[in-house]
């Protein structure tokens, strides 16, 4: 916002959140397209690492990306050796994901260039206000079904 942009329009949350979330989002897109990648990729490694192997259905549902898209990143990941599907042994008409050695260390190579990623989008922040504005964050969207809490 530059000095001509009224007072009322600096403190209004949901367009301060908007702004926020488009600079984050060009410069966390980016980032990751210079290394081949694009955030979904990081949201399924980091679910399948942290959270263990899951069906399609169930990484939808913990990432948030819609069943619809998640066939193509996870052929995508598939392509690049990062998962890998494997018929259910509880139900054979539905696959499970799971990350393989390659997809763990490049989960490693993506969670270094986010963290600096994000290093860059808060660096007018303190370590607290990073925190409390995660937190608050976490609240809202929590609040609104987003993720749990």
């Amino acid at each position: 916002m530059d000095d001509d942009t009224v007072d009322r329009l600096r403190r209004v949350p949901s367009r301060l959140l908007a702004m926020a979330n488009g600079h984050a989002d060009r410069l966390v897109g980016g980032g990751l397209s210079g290394v081949g990648a694009h955030r979904w990729h990081f949201a399924v490694l980091a679910t399948l690492a942290d959270g263990g192997p899951a069906s399609q259905a169930e990484l939808s549902r913990r990432t948030g990306i819609y069943r619809s898209d998640m066939v193509a990143v996870l052929n995508e990941l598939e392509q690049h050796g990062y998962v890998r599907r494997a018929p259910d042994p509880d139900d054979r008409r539905r696959n499970v994901i799971s990350v393989t050695g390659a997809g763990e260390r490049r989960l490693r190579e993506l969670d270094a260039l986010v963290t600096a990623l994000q290093d860059e989008l808060l660096a007018p922040l303190s370590k607290a206000e990073r925190e409390r504005l995660v937190d608050l964050l976490a609240r809202l969207v929590s609040h609104h079904g987003g993720m749990p809490a």
